[in-house]
């Protein structure tokens, strides 16, 4: 009999990291492996952002400070969300943790409880449903498709809500699909939240990652009685190419900031002192490479897009923003591989491209999106088009 607990037993590994994993192993073996599975910028972090940090070791602050994050950062949080989002936040409304993902565990920790229902728009990032359930909630999963570009109508987000909703999750842009949700539906939820008295947590990690005439949302801006129901999230990882410093943050309502802050004073404590210090330079200095880097991202965007949708078998929808693409594979089930294995699923299609081809895409399965594989194209425009040739040579070869 297994002596782990019951919620250890039921957590799901991270297909992303696994499949990261995987690839790095492959590569450490020699293999030419071309990775498209990590949700990170591959530019380097800002040389100001290292200078703070250098400076921050240089000055010795490397002691402990308050588990909430030091208050330079919380006043400069508040000072962005003005600024970006329109908010009104006072640093008592802030808190600082170890990442965008450790944010919305604290979340769910404080406001989850058995029974409580968690809706969920799927696709969506893996570790949603796997952080309620650690909650003991139960995550609602709705159901989206490419044919309303991964976004829920107002009429599913309706048909969702029951007496037990504690929370609708607001993802946009997308991890795993680029997608945005249109003004209409946002505005829609915000009605929602305030009618049936629920919560909204709004991840905005890839806000500064939008293309086109796209509009960015920050739902809590839309008066104050969604804002009072809303869980805005957000870190340094996306914008600033900081994966590994491991900075998020959340503003909300004092007593749920200081219920999530009583959780993190036993636990973690504080995020990194330098790597604070490091995100106040961030959210406080030279802001003009976040343009260059976007540009940058547009041009892959359509480069991997264009590829992706000139492979018999494959359609993908362009990306609104972040840097994902979410191709259907689906019309590829049913075909044999020269190995003579049938695909029957996305699993099946990012093994053979893995075996085959050496190229890494995270399967839809962990996303709640089976027909799909994601991949990143915050890698170099070359890597993309060595990837599509070699995904174009994988299908071909299928029978």
């Amino acid at each position: 009999m297994s002596r782990l607990s019951p919620r250890a037993l039921n957590c799901a590994p991270s297909p992303t990291l696994a499949i990261t994993a995987k690839a790095n192993q492959l590569k450490a073996d020699g293999h030419d492996v071309l990775g498209f599975g990590a949700g990170e910028p591959d530019f380097d972090t800002p040389q100001h952002i290292k200078d703070a940090a250098i400076d921050a070791l240089a000055k010795g602050k490397t002691k402990y400070t308050p588990s909430a994050g030091i208050p330079e950062l919380r006043k400069a949080i508040c000072e962005k969300l003005k600024t970006d989002n329109g908010l009104d936040y006072a640093p008592g409304n802030v808190i600082v943790s170890c990442g965008g993902k450790h944010t919305l565990y604290n979340i769910f920790q404080a406001m989850v409880s058995e029974g409580d229902e968690v809706v969920i728009p799927a696709p969506y990032w893996v570790s949603y449903p796997e952080q309620v359930k650690l909650a003991d909630g139960t995550p609602v999963i709705l159901q989206t498709t490419d044919e309303t570009n991964f976004a829920p109508t107002i009429d599913q987000l309706k048909a969702a809500i029951t007496p037990k909703t504690k929370i609708v999750v607001l993802n946009s842009p997308s991890n795993p699909t680029g997608a945005m949700w249109p003004r209409a539906t946002i505005e829609a939820l915000a009605e929602l939240a305030i009618q049936h008295d629920f919560y909204v947590i709004s991840d905005e990690i890839y806000e500064k990652i939008v293309y086109d005439a796209n509009e960015f949302i920050s739902i809590a801006a839309l008066g104050p009685e969604i804002k009072k129901r809303t869980f805005t999230v957000n870190g340094m990882s996306k914008a600033y190419s900081m994966t590994g410093w491991r900075l998020g943050y959340v503003a909300a309502e004092a007593e749920y900031v200081g219920a999530m802050n009583r959780l993190q004073d036993q636990s973690t404590s504080n995020p990194t002192s330098i790597a604070q210090w490091a995100g106040l330079a961030a959210l406080t200095g030279d802001q003009s490479f976040l343009a260059e880097w976007c540009t940058e991202f547009d041009a892959r965007r359509k480069l991997i897009v264009a590829g992706l949708n000139g492979i018999d078998g494959l359609s993908c929808l362009m990306p609104e923003g972040a840097f994902y693409v979410f191709p259907k594979v689906s019309a590829l089930y049913g075909k044999t591989t020269p190995e003579g294995k049938t695909l029957q699923s996305g699993d099946d299609v990012a093994d053979y491209l893995l075996a085959t081809q050496k190229v890494a895409v995270v399967p839809g399965s962990g996303f709640g999106a089976d027909d799909y594989v994601r991949l990143s194209y915050a890698t170099s425009r070359a890597t993309i088009e060595k990837g599509v040739a070699r995904i174009a040579e994988a299908v071909a070869a299928l029978k």
